[in-house]
């Protein structure tokens, strides 16, 4: 695999990895909307952890959802898949960072760095992955309960978080799919054997003593 290459992948799963640790904590996941509002007094905004309110004064309170098994199927479901893909994306980090060709901790076995830097790279793609179903499934229900004119509560728009957990998705599964798929499993280069010359040994039938003599006898008058 070439060597910018990699670094270019592991690059693109790093900055995944970074956008996942921006995103879980950002507040913005769903934001109240104002359409069909006239007058505007305050507006919610909620992720994973936490449900926050903002009046016109400017004046912000938050508070932790008081229970976990109170909560949607959706967010606990969100928070397992976005806990899974920091630790694929760390592990598989670490893996990537061994396993390049410009590393030296896995020693000069060429083989040996190929299926490390793989299994980083199947890694970040379960990093992207995990990412890709969490927020798109957050989403789905945003959405679906916006677009239901029988939806009591209040109606929700998909925040700036969402689209940083796709953002971080896109690049880890980009960066995953090109190390798995480029990297060389299980395959090393074919060295030439040197040249052993070696006395020739001939197979077959023996020459009847006829043929023996006419071909001297030919031979001879040559």
């Amino acid at each position: 695999m070439d060597p910018i290459l990699e670094v270019v992948c592991l690059l693109l799963g790093f900055i995944g990895w970074v956008m996942v640790g921006i995103a879980i904590p950002n507040r913005y996941w769903k934001v109240s909307t104002d359409d069909g509002n006239v007058i505007i007094t305050s507006n919610i905004y909620e992720n994973l952890w936490m449900s926050c309110a903002t009046d016109s004064t400017g004046v912000h309170n938050c508070r932790d959802f008081p229970s976990l098994l109170a909560l949607n199927g959706y967010i606990q479901a969100s928070r397992a898949l976005m806990i899974a893909a920091v630790i694929f994306g760390s592990i598989g980090l670490v893996a990537t960072l061994v396993g390049v060709q410009c590393s030296k901790a896995a020693g000069e076995d060429m083989v040996l760095k190929g299926r490390i830097v793989a299994v980083g790279g199947v890694l970040f793609f379960l990093q992207g992955l995990c990412t890709m179903i969490s927020v798109s499934w957050y989403a789905f229900n945003i959405t679906q309960d916006f677009f239901n004119p029988l939806y009591p509560g209040i109606k929700y728009e998909i925040g700036e978080g969402l689209y940083i957990g796709w953002c971080s998705a896109v690049l880890a599964l980009t960066g995953g799919s090109c190390l798995t798929c480029a990297c060389k499993l299980g395959t090393s280069e074919k060295q030439p054997y040197p040249y052993q010359p070696r006395d020739r040994v001939y197979s077959g039938v023996a020459p009847s003593r006829s043929q023996a003599a006419t071909s001297y006898g030919q031979d001879a008058y040559v």
